[in-house]
């Protein structure tokens, strides 16, 4: 709808009369209402420009047939009002739309507070740094740092491992279009053998943050600080799933090993490396034992030399009977065996056996 002023009118103000705009598009007849005091005023008329035509529900329907689209507070009150059967149909459907995206905003808001609060205090170049890849048994570790600038707002960022594939891919397409500038540190097998997988994470958000084109004024980065730099630093507790930069970071970083391992795949068949990234997936635990370790497999995980059936023969053979209790008797008595050969096993044999008992006594119960 469109206003336009129609002219100064200098009138006394009578409830008892009418007087006409002579516009064709206006209500045309306007009642003059008797000011305080029976004073007059002076004053400015606007008219609206335009038709009262109701928009159908077709209309309505069309308008809002992307789930994208956001649902204001004036059209529920109107589709709530109508009596119509189908205005009630869809007031159910939009009521319910508009309640999930309350709830997202809310989330987006409280995903943003930190970065809100250090733009409001000058802080321009804030670095969400993440890293990925720390679980599987083979293939790099990847670490990502996100520099946004200030105002940016993302719908649906949270954590990678919360996100489908499809949707990490077309929020990693946005996140890189709205970033002041974004980088990648990655680290290889041999060097996580050589670190240690802990230190391999730190080294590969180290990469990241020295590869940004400019230094960051301010880093956060998930559960842990980076050490090297003297810029402020936050960590969050499962920061990827509660800060919007960290979380952005985590689906950059998230994309990208995946598209390599999806790489690697080719480079090494029989594994499976595109669908299960490197994770201890059964089918990734069988392909290790029939074909052994390739190249890019994480030698220093104790697990592949477990698969490769380079534990004792002891080991093996307890964990295979813990397997086959079916009582709480039964699993008693294993247990027992198993604290007699404590002096036959190594350190790591004796607590994936402990880590083994723990987890039967729980699917027993």
């Amino acid at each position: 709808m469109v206003y336009r002023p129609v002219g100064l009118s200098e009138a006394r103000f009578d409830r008892r009369k009418k007087f006409s705009v002579g516009h064709k598009d206006s209500d045309k007849q306007l009642y003059r209402i008797e000011g305080p005091n029976r004073t007059h005023i002076v004053c400015r008329i606007y008219v609206m420009q335009g038709t009262k035509k109701q928009l159908s529900l077709k209309d309505i329907q069309g308008k809002y047939a992307s789930n994208g689209t956001a649902v204001s507070p004036a059209i529920l009150r109107k589709l709530q009002r109508d009596p119509r059967a189908g205005a009630r149909t869809l007031y159910k459907i939009l009521a319910r739309r508009y309640e999930d995206q309350k709830k997202e905003r809310n989330r987006l808001d409280a995903m943003l507070h930190f970065e809100r609060l250090l733009w409001k205090a000058g802080v321009q170049q804030i670095a969400g740094v993440d890293e990925v890849g720390m679980g599987p048994l083979a293939g790099p570790v990847v670490a990502a740092a996100v520099v946004f600038p200030p105002g940016v707002e993302i719908e649906g960022i949270d954590d990678s491992k919360a996100l489908d594939e499809e949707t990490r891919i077309r929020l990693d397409i946005e996140i890189r279009a709205k970033a002041t500038s974004f980088a990648i540190g990655l680290v290889e097998v041999d060097e996580i053998d050589r670190l240690n997988i802990y230190h391999a994470g730190i080294r590969a958000m180290q990469l990241a943050l020295t590869t940004l084109p400019a230094p960051p004024q301010h880093i956060l980065v998930d559960s842990r600080t980076i050490p090297g730099f003297t810029q402020p630093q936050n960590s969050f507790d499962k920061g990827d799933g509660i800060n919007f930069s960290i979380a952005s970071a985590s689906i950059v970083a998230k994309v990208y090993r995946d598209r390599l391992m999806t790489e690697l795949d080719a480079q090494y068949p029989g594994y499976g490396f595109a669908s299960h990234k490197g994770y201890a997936t059964p089918e990734h635990q069988r392909a290790i034992r029939d074909l052994g370790p390739c190249p890019i497999h994480r030698r220093s995980f104790d697990y592949i030399r477990e698969l490769c059936g380079q534990y004792c023969d002891l080991y093996y053979s307890l964990k295979q009977e813990g397997y086959a209790a079916t009582s709480r008797a039964e699993l008693a008595t294993w247990e027992a065996t198993v604290k007699a050969a404590v002096g036959n096993l190594s350190l790591n044999e004796n607590k994936k056996l402990h880590l083994l008992a723990s987890r039967l006594w729980k699917r027993i119960s």
